[in-house]
């Protein structure tokens, strides 16, 4: 499932070696955090053969429906700006962002 989706995701796009992104894994609500892991690891994986940098990553419940099986796989290719925008502290009831160094 991680191969199918990722290089949709990449075609799609389209992304190119030495782009930058953030990766999202979201949990439909029902899907355990180790099944979300084991998802962002095959798509890191193909993101690398890829010769596509990940800069963040997400992986938890972030849209949920009801105990759904299931999870999303989302890619947002970054720039300087996108990143230092990300990087921005930031409080949410629903993400919580931290100061990074």
């Amino acid at each position: 499932m991680a191969t199918i989706v990722t290089e949709k995701l990449i075609a799609d796009l389209p992304f190119k070696a030495g782009d930058k992104v953030a990766v999202l894994v979201n949990g439909l609500g029902a899907t355990p955090p180790e099944e979300l892991f084991i998802l962002y690891s095959k798509v890191h994986d193909i993101l690398q053969e890829h010769s596509i940098g990940i800069s963040r990553s997400f992986v938890g419940e972030y849209a949920t429906s009801m105990e759904m099986a299931g999870a999303s796989v989302t890619l947002f290719r970054l720039d300087d700006e996108f990143i230092s925008l990300l990087d921005a502290p930031a409080y949410s009831p629903f993400l919580l962002q931290w100061p990074r160094p």
